[in-house]
């Protein structure tokens, strides 16, 4: 009697391509560490991932403070910030300024996460200067991600939202 045979996943039931990604975060991890880089970024063709390192400010103290053996202070870790699909757009801000997800604080935002739109539509205001400007979608599509909060600072070319334009 034949029996059929099942594909072969790897250890803890994870497709393979999420064991790539978490080895290639892990190699990046080890890539900041070694060069001495703050962050890197790698897109292959069914993913990104980015890995930054935020290195608090150091204090003067004692040697003794650190236990041997501790392994690396916790602001010296790699942190993964993002594993983005390519497939997504990336709204970015085309200015310096304050971003805000409404027209007033009162009013609805313009978009939720999840949210159907157009291109064209408003998604956003950045107040540079005290004057308003509407940011428009360049794709039609789904909102994925929602990337910075109402009333935050941004700069120019900072990543706002990620639109999937399959939706």
């Amino acid at each position: 009697m034949a029996r059929a045979r099942r594909p072969v996943r790897p250890a803890g039931g994870a497709p393979a391509g999420d064991d790539r990604a978490v080895e290639l975060t892990r190699r990046l991890a080890a890539l900041l560490a070694e060069m001495d880089l703050a962050e890197v970024e790698v897109e292959s063709a069914d993913v990104r991932v980015r890995v930054q390192r935020t290195v608090a400010a150091v204090v003067a103290a004692p040697a003794a403070a650190v236990a041997p053996g501790a392994g690396a202070p916790a602001a010296e870790r790699p942190l993964v910030t993002d594993v983005v699909s390519p497939t997504l757009v990336t709204v970015e801000a085309p200015m310096v300024g304050t971003f805000y997800r409404a027209s007033s604080p009162t009013a609805d935002p313009y978009v939720q996460d999840g949210d159907v739109v157009k291109e064209g539509q408003v998604l956003c205001i950045i107040e540079a200067m005290k004057l308003m400007n509407e940011i428009e979608s360049k794709v039609g599509g789904r909102i994925a991600r929602i990337l910075v909060e109402n009333g935050q600072a941004v700069e120019y070319g900072q990543p706002l939202f990620l639109v999937d334009p399959q939706s």
